[in-house]
């Protein structure tokens, strides 16, 4: 029979136990530990990523962790290790998220849930044209009122898209539509285009016209309309006269750095002017003639230049540096030839004085007699008989200032700056992107009706028509115009308006 254990002996031997479950328990916690902080692998290296389509974000849901993968066991007793256990300096850190690149389209970035459906709040940050949406209605022609405005509203609105052929059917160019004009001629409309390729095209609107098919033929063949077209210059034509007082005469300009003349009688095409250097390219971005010197042709470039050329004196010009920057447009006061507005890429409407010439050489320029400077550049600036200038901008307003005192002005006159403020500043959506043809207002040559009015394109697919003092007298439509007729211009004296767009059609109203 074994010894009886005494109490001391008894308490040594539990101890022992006691112990070994203490370091038992002890190695197995400092195990999970070390699994738990251990650093994660290092990625190789990462290849230059290339720029793919930003694909829609989805909801990113948490990934279940395996505790058993993981080499945990079953946690029968309740003494297992959990994550939220470990001090946060030794857990795993997590992965990096990764930066989108690229263009994001919102529609594919909103958040998921009804809270958060609704964009409302960026809906007046939207700017862009909206096509068929009238900015000028019915109820503004009856709301005039104005009686002498009124009927005149009416009977702009009165003008009808010409009914012989569709917009579609009338290519009068193969290209896209950069200049645009009416033959003075008053027996019948013929419009003159010209294109970004160089080419001249014509179309006479009195020519005979297909009868209309009833709506339940659908096999008609309906001819096309007669139009003549012809490559006059080399790249795009970025100005088209046909001086009133010579209308035989066809004159155009180009980006190809040339002036032509067509004689529409002998149907010969004449050069005017180029550099005298072939290497020089010295694009024109625009032309105008002075009534009361026939002769005498002046350009702009797309360097920033102004160009006086006289047709006997072929191949001479006088250059003048106005701009460090390119002038989209300029034109003469139509009664008094030696003041020039320019309009250019620096932002500012100028007020040139001819009379007064200074300097020497290179520095040698017009007097300026004023300026003004818009918030954006400024595309094209268009004198009216009366006195009044109109300018586009990048800041999309059409701005008519009153210069009606003009020949009050001594040479080189100082204007103020009140002077040169605009009179009337029209809200006017003028982003026209990479495929529509920068919008420029254009007066009306010579009324009949003796109603000072100018043309400017509307983005929604319309042409829009103001007088001097910025009042819209109209807004043009009509069915079968798929494109911004963004190229348009009155007849010098009949309220007929043409408009070309960037596919070489055109739309006419009569």
């Amino acid at each position: 029979m074994a010894p009886e254990l005494s109490t001391f002996e008894a308490r040594r031997r539990a101890n022992v136990v006691n112990n070994a479950k203490l370091l038992k328990d002890s190695a197995e916690v400092a195990a999970k530990m070390r699994r738990a902080a251990a650093p994660p692998p290092k990625p190789a290296a990462s290849k230059k990523r290339k720029a793919v389509e930003p694909a829609p974000r989805t909801r990113v849901m948490p990934t279940r962790q395996s505790a058993r993968l993981a080499g945990g066991g079953a946690d029968k007793d309740g003494t297992e290790l959990k994550l939220e256990d470990i001090p946060t300096e030794l857990k795993p850190p997590q992965s990096k998220r990764m930066r989108t690149s690229g263009d994001l389209q919102l529609s594919n970035l909103q958040v998921e849930g009804q809270r958060w459906s609704s964009t409302n709040a960026l809906a007046s940050f939207v700017q862009g044209a909206q096509p068929g949406v009238r900015t000028f209605t019915e109820e503004d022609i009856k709301d005039t009122s104005d009686a002498k405005l009124k009927d005149l509203r009416k009977e702009m609105s009165d003008l009808k898209l010409y009914e012989g052929w569709v917009p579609n059917d009338i290519k009068i160019t193969p290209e896209r539509v950069y200049a645009l004009t009416f033959h003075p001629i008053q027996d019948k409309p013929i419009v003159l285009a010209g294109d970004k390729k160089g080419t001249l095209g014509f179309f006479d609107a009195s020519q005979e016209t297909p009868s209309q098919p009833d709506e339940d033929d659908e096999d008609v063949h309906i001819p096309l309309p007669q139009i003549s077209a012809f490559e006059v210059h080399n790249r795009t034509i970025s100005s088209i006269k046909v001086p009133m007082f010579d209308p035989n005469s066809v004159i155009t300009s180009s980006y190809d750095s040339s002036i032509r003349c067509l004689d529409l009688q002998s149907q010969v095409s004449s050069q005017i002017w180029q550099p005298d250097d072939d290497d020089i390219d010295m694009g024109i971005s625009c032309i105008d003639i002075s009534p009361q010197a026939k002769d005498t042709i002046f350009f702009s470039t797309l360097e920033g230049g102004l160009g006086r050329v006289d047709r006997r004196k072929k191949g001479k010009a006088e250059m003048w540096s106005l701009s460090d920057n390119k002038i989209g447009g300029f034109s003469l006061h139509p009664l008094l030839p030696h003041l020039v507005a320019t309009a250019s890429l620096d932002r500012t409407l100028k007020i040139w004085d001819l009379r007064m010439v200074k300097g020497k050489g290179e520095l040698r320029h017009p007097s300026l007699l004023g300026e003004h400077q818009s918030r954006l550049s400024v595309s094209h600036a268009s004198w009216s008989r009366g006195g009044y200038l109109a300018t586009s901008s990048y800041d999309d307003t059409v701005k008519v200032y009153d210069m009606s005192d003009a020949m009050k002005w001594k040479p080189g006159e100082d204007l103020s700056d009140k002077k040169m403020e605009p009179a009337h500043v029209i809200p006017h959506n003028n982003q026209t992107g990479r495929w529509v043809t920068i919008l420029k207002p254009q007066w009306q040559i010579n009324p009949a009706d003796g109603v000072e009015k100018f043309a400017i394109a509307n983005m929604n697919r319309f042409v829009d028509i103001y007088d001097r003092e910025g009042k819209q007298l109209g807004q043009l439509d009509g069915e079968g115009i798929t494109a911004v007729p963004a190229v348009a211009e009155f007849h010098p004296t009949l309220n007929w308006l043409a408009a070309g767009t960037g596919s070489g059609k055109l739309c006419l109203w009569m």
